[in-house]
């Protein structure tokens, strides 16, 4: 079998039916090949930032490792910010780039570069095949390093010339790997659970990535836990309804450790180190509080703080074992299940109240306008958010239930959110995408409108456009008082001249629109249920300091 044979064979094998890329004189032998592979779809994007953060999206709806095509060094060093955030959060992807000619690399020329070290920091392996009988085994070994705990982007750098060459090679059958097992040592941890008087849980994503939420779901009502979301959460990892659920932790060490002070013990599941994001001083976790841990990665196992009891193994496996052992044991959990519904019931109502007393025209107060989102929303939608401050404010009042509802990067990389609903949408395209979007996160993505158009992709974004970047104007603020600053931010304004993104939209070919009311972007939104090709909706709303400026 011939090399570009091999790949397209084992791309197949791998059921792999779509390639996200950017493609250039590097990349022709592959493109050539796909022109006559009508069961493998090529999505076309004009830049590489999007298309890594498509290829992102479409791996978490398919629950596949997804396949990205780069061109050469640049279009590389372009998708990095994807790779990056593709690493953070886990996602399975296996990238390509084509290098040049290897009968003149020794010149130096043009583009080329060292791809292996260009990508080296942003995936969890980078491979140079320089030998047309390895590319089938690197290639095999790409998909199943992208798969494997932790999960994450594969690199591969091929020379043009390899794939064209004119030899057979053997190409390696698919591996069975057994998923792993139930960790050991779960008689301790139930005991440990069922000894606490105020047991929490902190839900990582690494919950919703193994599908594990139901079984999490019965260790929290057999013990009675308040359970919170890890800070940033990409996905939904338990449900956000349930009486238990008491929301998200802030990112900071600090207010980790004062969401956690009142519990004596912790049960922190698949998450990364907490993911604290601005700096404060002191631990996460409160002096004197038992903390059990439970990964897939034995690496994350009392990785930044120390742990009475860490647990490696599958996740739904293991939380199953263990809800086993804990039914029906702690006598005290009916009440604290009672309770918990009593504080939740109360904390929906006061943001509720809130944010409907903001209601009005543009610019909408921002509450106001996620409130809207969350009531436009369509069944079974599924929100993909990149919207930094106005994101925060919309996990306050998201009420999602069902696995796979939320879409987010703890990555941090900008611009990755309207690729990503495209992707999901591709992937999944029986459920609704709905995109909430920052006006600068949009910016950094805005070439996948192209795409949508093209392939009449039926997602809706909706910006949130406050013309700034308010989350770094906040942070200034919180840093020193109003009183002893210029009150000058540099950098951080992009009001004037104003961003009206329905001009964007509408030289991509996109619809939109521009609301004018809380109002009419509730019922702007509630039409991605139905929707045939993708939608913008921008959305003005206050700035800084809840100044309002001119729709």
């Amino acid at each position: 079998m011939r090399p570009v044979d091999a790949l397209l064979h084992i791309m197949r094998d791998e059921k792999v039916d779509t390639v996200f890329g950017n493609p250039g004189t590097s990349e022709l032998p592959f493109t050539d090949a796909l022109a006559t592979a009508s069961d493998i779809d090529f999505v076309l994007g004009v830049h590489e930032g999007p298309v890594v953060a498509m290829a992102d999206g479409y791996a978490r709806a398919t629950g596949r490792p997804a396949f990205v095509s780069l061109h050469i060094a640049a279009g590389l060093a372009n998708g990095l910010i994807g790779l990056l955030n593709a690493s953070r959060s886990r996602t399975p992807l296996v990238v390509t780039a084509g290098q040049q000619h290897r009968g003149h690399l020794v010149s130096d020329p043009l583009l080329s570069g060292d791809l292996v070290g260009i990508a080296r920091p942003a995936v969890k392996h980078a491979f140079d095949v320089q030998h047309a009988h390895d590319l089938p085994v690197l290639l095999r070994r790409a998909f199943a390093l992208a798969r494997r705990p932790p999960a994450g982007p594969v690199f591969l750098s091929i020379p043009m010339d390899l794939l064209d060459e004119d030899t057979d090679i053997p190409v390696p059958t698919r591996s069975t790997v057994a998923p792993l097992g139930a960790a050991t040592e779960l008689d301790a941890a139930a005991a440990l659970l069922a000894g606490a008087d105020r047991p929490a849980i902190v839900a990582g994503d690494g919950v919703g990535r193994d599908g594990a939420m139901a079984e999490l779901v019965a260790v929290a009502e057999a013990s009675g836990a308040t359970v919170y979301h890890q800070p940033m959460h990409d996905r939904v990892d338990f449900p956000m309804t349930h009486p238990l659920y008491a929301g998200m932790l802030a990112p900071t060490n600090e207010a980790i450790r004062t969401a956690l002070a009142g519990h004596d013990l912790v049960f922190i599941v698949g998450t990364h180190a907490f993911m604290a994001h601005h700096y404060t001083p002191g631990p996460a976790i409160p002096d004197g509080t038992t903390v059990i841990q439970l990964d897939s990665d034995p690496a994350e196992l009392g990785r930044n703080f120390p742990v009475a009891l860490g647990l490696h193994g599958g996740l739904a496996v293991t939380l199953g074992e263990l809800g086993r052992r804990l039914a029906g044991r702690v006598p005290a959990a009916a009440g604290r299940l009672a309770a918990g519904a009593r504080a939740s019931a109360g904390r929906r109502a006061e943001i509720d109240a809130v944010a409907r007393a903001g209601y009005g025209s543009a610019p909408l107060d921002p509450l106001a306008a996620v409130h809207a989102v969350t009531a436009g929303l369509p069944e079974d939608a599924v929100v993909v958010e990149e919207a930094i401050t106005s994101g925060v404010q919309l996990r306050r009042l998201l009420a999602l239930d069902r696995p796979g509802s939320l879409v987010h990067t703890v990555g941090g990389g900008l611009g990755w959110g309207l690729g990503a609903a495209i992707g999901h949408q591709l992937g999944q395209p029986d459920r609704p995408v709905v995109a909430v979007l920052g006006d600068g996160c949009t910016m950094f993505g805005l070439q996948g409108l192209w795409t949508a158009a093209r392939h009449r992709v039926p997602a809706t974004f909706v910006v949130m456009n406050n013309g700034e970047y308010r989350t770094l104007k906040d942070t200034l603020d919180g840093r020193q008082s109003r009183s002893t600053r210029s009150g000058h931010y540099v950098g951080l304004d992009l009001a004037a001249p104003g961003l009206d993104f329905t001009k964007a939209a509408e030289f991509f070919g996109v619809e939109s629109v521009r609301v004018r009311d809380t109002d009419q972007l509730a019922d702007a939104v509630a039409k991605a249920a139905v929707a045939t090709g993708p939608t913008l909706i921008d959305v003005p709303i206050t700035g800084h300091g809840g100044e309002r400026r001119k729709p």
